[in-house]
């Protein structure tokens, strides 16, 4: 892969799957330890930062005040703003939901990628059902709300876990195709994708104030690490912004210059 001129993203992506195949054949003893190739001695699957994802308040404004001319793009938008409003809700995740995650006025669930992971012993994510979230439910949602029912139109109960696999991956690209022309139509420079609204979400808690360790709850990671990946550009910006304080001086000194 590297010779290929693979990303560390890409390379890191394919060599985790890799990494759980080991670990589960370690468990089942097809597999001895001695032979684990990610030992801290051996070979470390790489890591990369994905920086600046995040939006700013001003283009999540243009992105709720949009009025879509068509279900096309009505039905995308609502769906990324869900997930934005829902925790940075993970688009498995949303599609897995089902009525009797809904708790008066709480969303619980597990997160599918950590459901395997008892070891760690994940906590359920709990998200507030606020009114953009309820209309999203009322206007999209299933007709049918029997507890064991899914919330939206994404699955079927039907579906085989590799059925669900491809009807998820084919609804992640649809909502991405389609925001990515929203983003044009708003003159958006950054990327609309379901990542970014995860990103954004854990973003905006950060400006107001929330600790690392409540929006690592929030977005249901059991690594602290991961959450504070999730939150690079955001301390890059607080940098800067500080950076940008400490030269005030300069400022003020000009202005009463000018003044005498």
């Amino acid at each position: 892969m590297r010779n290929r001129n693979c990303t560390k993203t890409t390379i890191g992506i394919k060599l985790r799957h890799l990494r759980a195949i080991f670990n589960d054949a370690i468990d089942d003893g097809v597999i001895a330890d001695e032979y684990y190739p990610f030992n801290r001695r051996k070979y470390q699957i790489p890591s990369s930062r994905n920086i600046k994802k995040a939006l700013d308040s001003v283009d999540i404004g243009k992105i709720f005040y949009y009025q879509p001319e068509c279900i096309e793009e009505w039905k995308p938008k609502d769906y990324w703003l869900f997930c934005y409003f829902g925790n940075g809700m993970n688009p498995k995740d949303l599609a897995l939901l089902k009525f009797k995650n809904i708790h008066d006025e709480y969303l619980i669930f597990d997160r599918a990628k950590t459901e395997r992971t008892a070891r760690n012993n994940p906590r359920p994510i709990i998200v507030y059902i606020n009114e953009d979230m309820q209309h999203i439910i009322d206007r999209w949602g299933n007709k049918n709300k029997n507890l064991d029912s899914f919330i939206f139109p994404i699955l079927d109960s039907s579906f085989t876990p590799l059925e669900q696999h491809f009807v998820i991956k084919s609804f992640v690209k649809f909502i991405n195709d389609r925001m990515a022309k929203i983003k044009d139509q708003l003159g958006i420079e950054k990327k609309i994708t379901m990542i970014v609204s995860r990103h954004t979400f854990s973003t905006q808690l950060k400006r107001s104030g929330a600790s690392t360790e409540f929006i690592q709850e929030a977005l249901g990671h059991t690594d602290k690490k991961t959450t504070e990946n999730y939150l690079d550009s955001f301390e890059n910006e607080v940098k800067k912004e500080f950076a940008r304080k400490l030269a005030a001086f300069k400022t003020i000194q000009q202005t009463d210059a000018i003044t005498q």
